[in-house]
């Protein structure tokens, strides 16, 4: 399994300098990275950097508004950037009846993205474990998307054990958000740092076929760049270790 970085974590770099900022990832020791935009730079210029620095595209996160609405140019810069991965990263709604159709357009979405030769996959928050009649809303979204990026953070914030939820989806995940959890239990501190089963979270990706881990951070108590260095060093250790 390789390791990425989901560059929210460092958002405000890379809005600030999207290709200075792939630099110092690349300096850290990442295999890749997953996009959260693209400030503007085209697809043409983004590849050049990260083939210069050695660095793989693991995945992008489009806004669901832009999956709705343009989709046909989503893909013609993903496949220009040399992406496979297509994730839709958020959505929420009033009530749990809501994410029903949703899911039925998250499923001509995937359709679409798998015609054209790319794989679209879905990245929970705490909003898909709502509970609907025949399990969580996460899943009834799964009848309709080949396949998720379980981010194990927001699945213990919502009370389900990751490890067994990874295992529900063998097969199903090729990438794997590796966010730790504080002690308070309500915000995610570096990985390695906080109170998940990390290493059974790598073990049980490891199990599922998992081709990336993804490092995320969302909450910092030191510079996010250093946040995210710290992940990685403790994330190769458990690794090593698996």
């Amino acid at each position: 399994m390789k390791i990425g970085l989901q560059l929210w974590s460092v958002f405000q770099e890379t809005a600030n300098d999207l290709l200075g900022t792939l630099e110092k990832v690349a300096k850290m020791g990442y295999d890749g990275v997953e996009f959260a935009g693209y400030f503007d730079h085209p697809a043409s210029e983004i590849k050049a950097k990260l083939q210069e620095l050695g660095l793989e595209v693991a995945a992008s996160h489009i806004p669901i508004e832009k999956l709705r609405d343009d989709l046909d140019a989503v893909i013609t810069f993903e496949k220009e950037l040399g992406n496979q991965y297509i994730a839709c990263p958020y959505a929420t709604f009033e009530t749990v009846e809501e994410w029903i159709p949703f899911a039925e357009e998250l499923g001509e979405i995937n359709q679409k993205i798998k015609d054209a030769g790319l794989t679209f996959i879905y990245h929970n928050h705490a909003e898909e474990f709502q509970k609907l009649e025949d399990g969580y809303v996460f899943d009834y979204i799964l009848k309709h998307v080949d396949k998720a990026e379980i981010d194990v953070y927001w699945a213990a914030y919502s009370g389900v054990e990751p490890i067994s939820y990874l295992q529900q989806y063998s097969g199903r995940t090729p990438l794997v958000h590796i966010k730790d959890m504080d002690e308070t239990k309500d915000k995610s501190t570096e990985v390695g740092n906080g109170i998940l089963d990390i290493a059974g979270i790598v073990t049980q990706s490891r199990k599922n076929g998992a081709e990336w881990l993804i490092v995320e951070q969302e909450a910092f108590t030191r510079p996010p760049l250093e946040s995210v260095e710290i992940g990685l060093r403790n994330l190769k250790e458990v690794m090593n270790h698996d």
